[in-house]
């Protein structure tokens, strides 16, 4: 069901399919975590030129804290309005960076990070927290990426 040979259309074409995918992984399964751990599964399997996709989320003390992810060990709390997640998660939008060495206090949790895009996830007025994707090439991410990354977290957020 999720071969990365099956990406063969237009990017919006393929981003259009993994909405679908998600929708397919989401149907009748109330568990957040499994529902999240595919969710960052699927965006890893699908995007190419990425070395970490993953979702922080909002902590009773005000701190985002690591979530299902994947890529290699990451940061565990970022305080809120620090480094690209903490920022996107205070302004509530998404932040796309295209080199995160001119990111005013970035934090480098993986050295090789070079590109972000940080989309927050929203339930209502609430923020809940934020996928981050991050690759080891610059300025990977561009307006269509966030289009449908934005829409993918919509559809996201109508099953957590």
């Amino acid at each position: 069901m999720f071969n990365v040979e099956m990406y063969t259309g237009s990017r919006e074409e393929n981003y259009e399919l993994v909405k679908k995918q998600l929708q397919a992984l989401l149907h009748d399964e109330p568990n957040q975590i499994a529902n999240l751990s595919n969710a960052s599964a699927l965006l890893n399997q699908f995007l190419d030129r990425v070395n970490w996709v993953g979702f922080y989320f909002m902590d009773t003390n005000g701190e985002l804290v690591l979530g299902p992810f994947q890529g290699l060990p990451a940061c565990i709390r970022i305080p809120l309005g620090k480094g690209v997640c903490g920022t996107a998660a205070l302004k509530r939008e998404t932040i796309r960076v295209m080199d995160v060495n001119q990111f005013p206090g970035h934090i480098a949790c993986d050295s090789a990070s070079q590109s972000e895009i940080v989309i927050p996830l929203l339930k209502g007025d609430q923020l809940i927290g934020v996928l981050d994707i991050d690759s080891p090439e610059t300025d990977r991410f561009d307006e269509l990426d966030q289009e449908k990354l934005e829409e993918f977290v919509a559809v996201l957020m109508e099953h957590i």
